[in-house]
């Protein structure tokens, strides 16, 4: 590259300042140079502050009166900053896409997990998998609307209206709902009395499967008339002194003592269990019998470090 014609513009126009004509080609290349950096978009500020230093490092060293030969070496030393910025800032937005996706990803799956939905079924797996291929901000938006038509289907009632009051923890200490039993908030005020006064036992968590699509096909009520059953069946079975509350719709929770050895007690839940029978719920006005699973799970008492650690276990059991 030679700095000749640049030259004899300068001489041919000059400027109206005192400044050397010869100065005139490596000023204008400062310029260019100083004003494309500034207007380089900021990706990483690290990266892009080691990108201006060093490109005004370079700049300054234009302002020498070096041959054109001297010169070469120096632009091509500035658009070798240019190159490496580029491509820090193209690795920088890379990782940033496949940070924001795994994380899309896996909140979308948590949320599939709390509301009973098996993230690998046929109607969610395409939405997780789409994830992972959004770029423009065209399938962002396309990939939202199809979120919110699997959600809410007809623009209301969806899984997420239709599932997560199954899952709510039931915070309350009275006994309004369908089990009737006692609400969680009483769960949680029995069992800091317990856990002051030093004694020991076990939380059982009972948990109705296949709920939500009893109330996708037969409604609320039949989800009532399951629960109302399985409670009565647990409080017939379990002990006398054993206290088993409301947690939610789709959990019952029993607090379990005079039990000393766990692996006994998981044997005898285990017979419990077994012994469910198939419950009679009414659906127009007609009996209709419907077997649901139950599953359950223990944690000792003295693994817990406050009565309010009850919420945290069943958020945990439920991901």
């Amino acid at each position: 590259m030679s700095m000749k014609p640049i030259a004899a513009w300068g001489k041919s126009n000059p400027p109206s300042s005192v400044e050397p004509a010869a100065a005139i080609p490596e000023r204008c290349l400062s310029l260019l140079v100083e004003g494309t950096a500034i207007n380089v978009p900021e990706i990483d500020a690290e990266s892009y502050k080691e990108f201006r230093t060093n490109v005004g490092k370079l700049t300054q060293q234009l302002a020498d009166r070096l041959a054109d030969d001297d010169k070469l070496p120096l632009i091509r030393s500035i658009l070798h900053e240019y190159e490496n910025y580029r491509k820090s800032a193209d690795d920088e937005l890379r990782q940033r896409l496949a940070g924001w996706r795994a994380a899309t990803a896996t909140l979308f799956s948590e949320l599939l997990g709390c509301l009973g939905i098996d993230a690998a079924s046929s109607t969610a797996a395409p939405l997780v998998k789409k994830i992972q291929s959004l770029v423009s901000s065209g399938e962002i938006q396309e990939f939202r609307d199809q979120l919110t038509g699997f959600l809410h289907p007809a623009g209301s009632d969806g899984p997420a209206a239709k599932v997560s009051p199954l899952k709510a923890a039931d915070h309350s200490t009275e006994n309004l709902n369908a089990a009737g039993l006692r609400g969680g908030g009483k769960a949680v005020e029995h069992l800091k009395e317990i856990m002051e006064r030093g004694g020991k036992g076990f939380i059982v968590l009972f948990r109705l499967s296949c709920l939500n699509v009893v109330s996708q096909r037969f409604g609320a009520e039949a989800v009532e008339d399951c629960l109302m059953a399985v409670s009565a069946f647990l409080t017939a079975n379990l002990r006398s002194d054993d206290v088993i509350y409301h947690w939610s719709d789709s959990t019952l929770l029993a607090i379990l003592q005079g039990r000393p050895d766990e692996k006994v007690l998981s044997a005898e839940l285990q017979r419990i269990a077994a012994q469910n029978r198939d419950t009679a719920v009414t659906i127009g006005g007609r009996p209709i019998m419907l077997r649901i699973p139950l599953n359950f799970e223990l944690t000792p008492i003295e693994k817990l470090s406050a009565a309010d650690d009850l919420y945290k276990i069943s958020r945990e059991r439920a991901a």
